[in-house]
């Protein structure tokens, strides 16, 4: 599975990335873009599962600013709800969410605690992005019964067709190791090329691309 983050923030990448990336390529929204509700609909009658990116407190904040209604550890549960809300109340048609930035607030039990149980209830997934190997997200969602999945690699750190190429050939290795993989990227027009092109090889390769929410674990269903 492919995550490309950072949707809506450009308009002209937005639509590059909807145009070009193959359905099986999961979306996801940046809450501070525009015309969030009309690119998902585009994104959906183009075939893609769309998942809602929510800014989760970073180390260094706020000198590393994930943006305005960042979840943060200081604040209460009703204030994190608050900004959760926010985010959810962006569009509509997500399966699921996703953090922005966040190592610091996904590592915090008690700040996550509340969090999670709210997608627990909406019957929301949360991917998580891989980012931070302190994150509490598996056990929390696995005790709130929230669909769950962890990125593997992100594939464009670097932004440069060679270097993403290597991750994604990095990411098919993982996958033929261990039945699946996930690949987070964000919506760069370098990113969105070299993904496009890479997954018209890789399936004739025998890779299957799927929504993110087919490599999910359920807890609801054991």
């Amino acid at each position: 599975a492919i995550v490309i983050g950072g949707l809506a923030v450009s308009q002209t990448g937005t639509q590059a990335a909807i145009a070009k990336l193959p359905a099986e390529v999961t979306l996801a929204f940046a809450p501070q873009g525009n015309s969030i509700g009309r690119w998902m609909q585009a994104a959906r009658q183009s075939g893609h599962e769309i998942v809602m990116q929510v800014p989760l407190e970073p180390f260094d904040y706020p000198n590393v600013n994930p943006g305005r209604n960042t979840l943060t550890v200081s604040a209460s549960p009703d204030e994190n709800l608050k900004s959760l809300h926010w985010a959810l109340s962006r569009t509509t048609n997500y399966t699921g969410v996703m953090n922005y930035m966040g190592a610091r607030f996904s590592a915090d039990a008690s700040a996550m605690d509340p969090f999670m149980a709210e997608l627990g209830k909406r019957g929301l997934a949360y991917i998580d992005d891989g980012s931070s190997s302190r994150s509490v997200a598996p056990d929390l969602a696995l005790k709130d019964g929230v669909p769950f999945v962890a990125g593997d690699m992100a594939i464009d750190a670097v932004q440069d067709r060679g270097e993403i190429l290597k991750k994604l050939d990095s990411l098919e290795a993982t996958a033929r190791a261990k039945g699946s993989a996930v690949g987070i990227g964000s919506a760069f027009d370098i990113t969105v090329d070299t993904v496009t092109s890479w997954i018209a090889e890789a399936k004739k390769r025998g890779i299957e691309i799927v929504p993110i929410s087919a490599v999910a674990i359920d807890p609801q269903k054991g």
